[in-house]
């Protein structure tokens, strides 16, 4: 089994039963960027429906436990995620209401900064908030983990010593190993090693670079320097792709309501919308070349089963938990 712990864009049962072809059991789905709290609440509605009209394929997770029941039983678990914090707009009750809905995983900031916190391009990373230090709290109390990929590293350290459960990169790269501002330090990645978080390594051509994208090897090998910095346990996958994504669909990724002008992301100008997707990944089902990838770069099959899904599943166990309402009272 393959877990990806994050993908984006929109779903259909077309993608469900690519991800199963690619023996993917669980993954992490993008719910909203900047959405606020009623957009948020469409858009767990539309997933709803969407995994119950194609219930014989695909069932929304809640526990790690539930991961594992339905990769078994040859079905999709969908993870809930939010790539912002701005479904809670402002309000420490809502946290606690979305883990009843059934999301499971938070990014704290997205590409700005916000009342939590620092992101990874501000000039100057303020460092976790006030109010940023009541949510992680909440979140770990709720059963969300704590996402900061695209966190600052000042923030994002702030939120490992904060919270009380293990937290997740589930989507970025080590800047030691490809220099960008969305890559997480070795201090960063150090520190999720020590208290038992997980990096999850990307295959987004912008944050991986053209070197690791060139074939699965590179990308393994790859994947075997950063288990260098953070050790077997704390290393996952995390691919950031995307499904059916237009040039609409990046504006609203990248600007928001935010600009009027241009932002690019993890992108610069003069590159191309979409960057080229790596060398080895350019169908989903492409996925299921990791195994032998992550061997032929001399992981051992535990090794392999703890990066493919075994440390996801671990750090789930350690933060998810089938919320029931008012028992935050």
């Amino acid at each position: 089994m393959i877990i990806d712990g994050l993908q984006c864009g929109h779903f259909d049962r077309a993608a469900f039963e690519t991800l199963l072809k690619g023996t993917v059991g669980g993954v992490v789905n993008t719910c909203g960027f900047w959405e606020g709290t009623v957009e948020s609440l469409d858009s767990i509605g539309r997933w709803r429906d969407l995994v119950s009209d194609n219930s014989d394929i695909a069932e929304i997770a809640l526990t790690a436990g539930d991961i594992t029941r339905i990769s078994d039983a040859g079905k999709l678990a969908i993870i809930m995620g939010f790539q912002n914090s701005n479904l809670f707009e402002g309000r420490i009750r809502f946290v606690e209401m979305f883990a009843e809905l059934g999301v499971r995983v938070v990014q704290l900031t997205y590409n700005n900064q916000n009342e939590l916190g620092g992101s990874c391009y501000e000039a100057e990373d303020s460092g976790l908030a006030r109010f940023g230090k009541e949510v992680v709290r909440e979140m770990n109390a709720a059963g969300i983990l704590v996402d900061c990929s695209h966190v600052g590293d000042r923030t994002t350290l702030d939120a490992i010593k904060v919270s009380e459960k293990p937290i997740a990169v589930t989507h970025a790269n080590a800047q030691s190993l490809f220099m960008h501002k969305r890559n997480k330090s070795d201090d960063v990645i150090r520190a999720l090693k020590d208290t038992g978080g997980v990096i999850g390594c990307a295959a987004y051509r912008n944050i991986t670079g053209d070197e690791y994208c060139a074939s699965i090897e590179a990308w393994c090998t790859m994947v075997a320097r950063t288990v260098d910095i953070a050790g077997i346990d704390s290393v996952a996958i995390g691919t950031d792709k995307s499904h059916n994504f237009t040039a609409p669909d990046y504006a609203w990724m990248r600007k928001g309501r935010w600009t009027r002008g241009e932002d690019y992301g993890a992108s610069a100008a003069g590159k191309p919308l979409k960057a080229a997707p790596p060398e080895w990944f350019q169908k989903v089902e492409d996925i299921r070349v990791l195994p032998d990838g992550l061997s032929a770069v001399g992981f051992s099959k535990e090794e392999v089963a703890k990066i493919t899904h075994g440390n996801w599943l671990r750090l789930y166990e350690a933060t998810f938990r089938n919320h029931k309402r008012g028992e935050l009272q």
